[in-house]
Parts: C-alpha cells; structure tokens; sequence
C-alpha cells in the first residue's frame, strides 16, 4: 500500500543535518547552560550561537530572541504576558484577534476575558479569511492592551497583510503579534520589514524538532512572564535550556532561509496542479482561503455534503495522509470555526480538506493522490 504524507502543514520530518548538529548536545556537551564549569560554558555557548543565528535570520538583535517549547507557548507568552503588561503599565483591557487564529491564540484571548476581565474583540474575516487592515481602524483605541493576527493560516492558507496592520497598530502605539507558526518554512522573516512587536514561531513547521519554539519580543516591549523560577530568557522564560533542540532549531531556520526560493519553486507548481485539477474535475468543490496570497505548499477545499472525517479515513486507508484543517481540529465533527467565519454553511464547511506539501513531495505523489481523490470524495458524500 502507498504511504504517501500530505500534511506538511502539522508537522515536517527532521532534516537529517538537523539531527546531525544536535547530536553532540545529547552524548558529548550535555552540561546546563547555568553551570559555571568548563561543560556548561559549551553548552551556553550552544544556545548563544544558536540565538545569534535566528536572530540573523530575523533580522533583530540576539537579546530580542526567547527560546520556548513551541509555537503555542510563545503565543501565550506574547499575548498573555503583553496583555497584562499593557494593563498594569496603562489600564488597557482590550484585545483585538481575528476569528480565524491557531487556539494558541483564541483560546488564550478567551480565558484572558473570563479569569482575568479583558475585553476580546474579534476581527471579521472577509470570504478568503483575511483580515483587512481597515477594519482596525474604528477598532484600535488607547485601551487596545494587544493586537494579535496570524501571518499565514494553517487551514486555508491565506496570508495576511501583516506590514500594514503593524503599521495602523504602529501608529496607535499598540502592541502588535503575529503568530508566524506556519510562515516560518516559506515566508519573510525580517521584523523591520514586518514591523511586528512580536512574532512566534516553532521549529517543527520547517523541519526542525518538536518541542522547541521561538518568540521574537522588540527591545522595549513590555511582557509578564508566564514561567517564572530561574533567569533564564531575560527573566522572560524560566527553566532549563533545551540545548540540542536549541540548537536544532537555529540549524532549521538557518537552511530554511538559505533554501528558501528553492522550496517555494519545489512545491508552487505541485500546489497549483492540485488545485486546478480539483476544481475541474470534482463537483461543488471550492478552494479556501486566498487563491493567491497563500502559502506555497498548501491546498485546501470543501466539497458540498461531503463528511471530512469520513474523507480522511478513507484517504488515509488508500495511503494519502491529510488533513481537515489544523491538526488539533482532526476528528472533531464539528466544522471548522475558521471555515465558519469565512461565510461558508455548515454543509459546505464540514466538508474540508486540507493538503500540503513538503521538500520530499514529488510529482509522482501528486499525481497518486488525485488519481485517488475524486473517488473518496464520492465515497464521503454518500449517507449511510
């Protein structure tokens, strides 16, 4: 049977030159950064190289870089700790997010409304859920504590005008984060050119490992910590450094950017072929999210009246791993709050398909896979 992996977008294998520079961090230089012996300065040496490194990349200062565990930390710490930040130093109690943000995020904005008395208010989606920056306008005011939109969404793909929301956000003086998870493996990374006070990101999007992430925090910006014990991170991120992962993940980013033109050209024209075939030849059939500010690798749809759950397990039975959407939506039968936001209806959104595509894909695979789907698309809308 095929085993072909179609869901890039949840997570990536590890670059086998990722595993080879963190190696040395499990067996040889294992000490703990904190430690003042000879084994422990190479192991703090490991985690600043590692922090210049991504720092490069970001094009910020080294002391602007705090390591986490993963994506969803960094995104609690920058809304979590800018939010109560911006309300002990000014009395800002309000929270501006989008509705189709990673639950890092949602989440963390709703229990910071009901346990801690904020205010969220949701940014509308247009029909390819993307943000537009004039809808910020009436919204932003000086108890605006955070603005927090996603660079790129993980279920539909579409990339978001992030320069010009940090600008109008900018220009209120209001903290401004952008959950970067996903753009990490393919997009710009520069925070001058973004103009973000905050960005997140986790190693595992772009071929890195699991368990390690990254927030970018400007010079100045005001956070409270949400681990707090040692000084680790600047004070911001108690607790002991993770030095091959670390390490993994400053290796990922730096071949992430140094390939990155080459993986785009990769995946774009596969990307494109599935999505042209897709809306040819199967019947109500749609693309969501933009259909052409969106990431390179990444196909996703909704066929009506189709059971998505249903289309996955019988995909997955013919050797095609895909998804519904975020990978912490897979299973659930409701539909997607993203899709929902977009205008779609409930027999349309409970339908979706998300696809995507990695350095590994090959044309072979693509062709496999839509030899395949038209039929299992079939198969999930029938009633039983």
């Amino acid at each position: 049977m095929m085993n072909i992996y179609l869901d890039y977008s949840a997570t990536t294998p590890l670059d086998r030159r990722v595993l080879q520079a963190m190696m040395p961090y499990f067996e040889m230089d294992f000490g703990n950064p904190s430690s003042v012996h000879v084994r422990g300065q190479k192991a703090e040496a490991a985690v600043e190289n590692g922090r210049e490194s991504v720092a490069k990349v970001l094009h910020c200062l080294p002391e602007e870089i705090i390591f986490t565990s993963c994506g969803t930390e960094s995104d609690n710490l920058a809304l979590r700790g800018g939010a109560l930040a911006a309300r002990k130093e000014r009395g800002a109690i309000r929270i501006l997010t989008s509705k189709g943000e990673h639950p890092a995020v949602s989440r963390t904005a709703e229990q910071l409304a009901d346990v801690h008395g904020f205010c969220v208010k949701w940014l509308e989606l247009d029909e390819f859920g993307m943000v537009r920056p004039e809808t910020l306008i009436d919204a932003l005011d000086e108890k605006t504590a955070i603005v927090s939109v996603m660079y790129a969404n993980n279920e539909i793909g579409t990339i978001q005008p992030i320069a010009e929301i940090a600008n109008l956000c900018r220009g209120q003086r209001v903290l401004f984060h952008t959950d970067a998870v996903q753009a990490g493996a393919y997009l710009n990374l520069d925070v001058d050119k973004l103009g973000v006070d905050m960005l997140s990101l986790g190693a595992h999007k772009f071929y890195g490992p699991k368990g390690i992430g990254v927030l970018y925090a400007r010079r100045g910006t005001s956070l409270l910590p949400q681990q707090t014990g040692g000084g680790q991170e600047g004070g911001m991120r108690a607790g002991t450094h993770n030095v091959a992962y670390i390490v993994g993940l400053a290796e990922a980013l730096r071949l992430t950017f140094e390939e990155r033109d080459e993986r785009r050209e990769h995946v774009m024209p596969l990307r494109d072929q599935i999505i042209g075939t897709v809306l040819e030849e199967i019947p109500d059939s749609q693309l969501t999210g933009h259909p052409t500010d969106r990431l390179p690798g990444h196909a996703s749809f909704v066929f009506k009246d189709a059971d998505g759950n249903r289309l996955l397990q019988i995909l997955d039975a013919a050797g095609f791993a895909c998804s519904s959407g975020s990978a912490c939506k897979t299973g659930s039968p409701k539909p997607s709050e993203v899709l929902l936001a977009t205008g779609l209806s409930r027999e349309w959104a409970l339908g979706s398909l998300r696809v995507t595509l990695g350095m590994p894909t090959t044309a072979k695979d693509v062709e496999a896979f839509l030899r395949v789907l038209p039929g299992a698309v079939e198969k999930a809308r029938k009633r039983h």
